[in-house]
């Protein structure tokens, strides 16, 4: 069986026992404190999982290839495959992700892993709390070292959206954005990270941790459609565009409209750190 977009710890348990193949990446990260995830997978990780860090792995800060702007650009598909590659990832392997902050980081390596074509690709519903509570083992030190793989292109299940192709579009019916930043951020009450505040004139607003529940679980999928199609108010699934500060937080908010039955809605991955280094967008706040 292929997991595409949750997997539980007793699934992901099963499936290490009976030694399927499946590659575990942790990504555990920390805006502020951007080493602490490396502590916290020294400290205790599942076995077999590799380090999957967003600044060193999942970005490509000052690579003109790269393939989006703002804080976190991501890298050219070729260049993260390869990469995938030499960690051990085959196109035929099951590949599972996780974090400690409730799918804030893990989410951008499932959603780059559809962008790449590799639909096997799935979040650990709850990450470590969830492997803790569901009496997972876990290991201490250096990632294990897998043999090398050949993890070749697949065409996209992704799409990547520019800030070009958000800025033609404004004025587009056709187009929703849901802004998945805190909503101090995205009032443009504060703004911690990026150099002007506010948000994308006409984006609605989901913070990211809207999709979680009270047991640190995703919110069942019939639950997270009302939620939704509230806040969409009519207009369509499949107009929408996500994003956030860098491209990383949207991605529960994709996760959570897939879960639903929604699609796989749009990624702006330059997210308002692109858009608000252009004094000539527009810039709303309230």
């Amino acid at each position: 069986m292929d997991y595409t977009t949750l997997i539980s710890a007793h699934q992901l348990q099963a499936l290490l026992e009976a030694d399927q193949p499946v590659l575990v990446f942790d990504c555990s990260f920390d805006l502020t404190h951007p080493l602490a995830g490396d502590q916290q997978f020294a400290d205790a990780h599942i076995p077999g999982a590799v380090r999957a860090d967003l600044d060193r792995h999942l970005s490509a800060k000052g690579d003109p290839q790269a393939a989006s702007g703002g804080r976190h650009p991501l890298p050219a598909r070729q260049t993260f495959a390869q990469w995938l590659g030499s960690v051990g990832l085959s196109n035929a392997m099951q590949a599972v992700v996780y974090d400690r902050q409730g799918v804030n980081y893990c989410g951008r390596l499932w959603w780059m892993l559809k962008w790449l074509g590799h639909e096997r690709a799935a979040v650990l519903d709850g990450g470590m709390p969830a492997w803790y509570a569901a009496g997972g083992v876990v290991t201490s030190g250096a990632a294990t070292v897998h043999p090398a793989q050949d993890f070749a292109l697949q065409a996209e299940r992704a799409t990547l959206v520019s800030a070009q192709q958000v800025h033609a579009r404004l004025a587009d019916p056709g187009q929703c954005l849901i802004d998945a930043r805190a909503q101090p951020r995205y009032r443009g009450e504060v703004e911690p990270l990026d150099p002007v505040a506010g948000h994308i004139p006409g984006a609605l607003n989901r913070p990211f941790g809207t999709n979680i529940g009270d047991d640190g679980l995703f919110k069942p999928a019939i639950v997270l459609k009302s939620e939704l199609l509230e806040l969409l108010d009519g207009r369509d699934p499949a107009s929408v565009v996500h994003h956030c500060g860098s491209g990383v937080s949207a991605v529960p908010n994709i996760l959570a409209m897939e879960i639903a039955g929604m699609g796989r809605p749009a990624l702006f991955a330059g997210s308002w750190s692109e858009w608000c280094s252009d004094p000539a967008r527009p810039v709303a706040r309230g």
